[in-house]
């Protein structure tokens, strides 16, 4: 199965990680690369169909979604492997625990989608944090919005390092992204499905994430009995690029608790 991936050495235990909706494996690796840094895991970043430099070739579904990574993993790694992602891409790795848990060592979930249905999701009612005037004038006009609501570290610093990541790696094809966010198989068919996933797990949330919440994330850990979840202020769906290294200390715990894997 053809995905378009990086990885950062040819042997070690893999950590295969997985995109944020719309964005590429450049994007990933950015944000997790700082808190794997040192731990001799083989670290892999893949696109996802219709992301960066991978083509449409699936149709718009989340389940084709999840059996293309399934397909994958089966591939090119040996099960079970370590699975990261962030958004979009933990709500897969998540999906792939529950389906397929052969392949799965851990789950490193970085504010990670748990209902994909907008209306449904739980989330943050507090106003947003203070920021700087003119904090958000260096994004086009068409993001404030977004990155209003997106943020909770909430600076020009930031907004510019954000705005780096979803402008780096391939182009991805918005067509197929489109069509699958606003299409009736966005869930997959087992979302709400009670199954347990008995691994080492990693939930971390920001307090002020008002794109996916983190309310439902720890209702969510009744089905990771070795799960650790932790929701950090100042903080908002761009967690790793706004509080990147608290990131890494909470990673590094992931690694202690799984067993044969080294923490740097």
């Amino acid at each position: 199965m053809h995905l378009a991936f990086d990885q950062s050495a040819d042997t070690g235990p893999a950590v295969v990680c997985l995109p944020m909706f719309s964005m590429s494996r450049a994007a990933t690796a950015t944000a997790l690369r700082p808190a794997l840094a040192g731990t001799g895991l083989r670290e892999i970043y893949l696109d996802l169909p219709g992301h960066g430099d991978t083509p449409a070739h699936c149709p718009p579904t989340s389940q084709a979604m999840l059996d293309t990574v399934c397909a994958w993993l089966d591939q090119h790694t040996d099960a079970p492997t370590l699975l990261a992602g962030g958004s979009y891409g933990a709500y897969l790795a998540a999906g792939v625990a529950r389906q397929r848990p052969d392949l799965v060592r851990g789950l490193l979930l970085v504010c990670p989608g748990v209902t994909i249905a907008r209306h449904s999701r739980d989330l943050p009612d507090d106003p947003p944090l203070e920021a700087p005037t003119g904090w958000l004038d260096a994004a086009p006009t068409a993001l404030h919005a977004h990155l209003d609501a997106a943020l909770g570290h909430r600076t020009p610093a930031v907004v510019a390092t954000v705005l780096a990541a979803l402008n780096s790696g391939g182009p991805g094809d918005p067509t197929f992204q489109q069509a699958l966010q606003s299409g009736p198989d966005y869930a997959l068919p087992d979302e709400n499905a009670d199954v347990v996933f008995d691994g080492p797990v990693s939930v971390i949330t920001g307090r002020q994430d008002r794109i996916v919440g983190y309310a439902d994330q720890f209702r969510a850990m009744r089905h990771y009995p070795r799960g650790t979840y932790t929701v950090i202020d100042a903080a908002g769906h761009y967690l790793p690029y706004e509080q990147p290294t608290l990131l890494r200390s909470l990673t590094q715990d992931w690694l202690r608790r799984t067993p044969g894997i080294p923490a740097a």
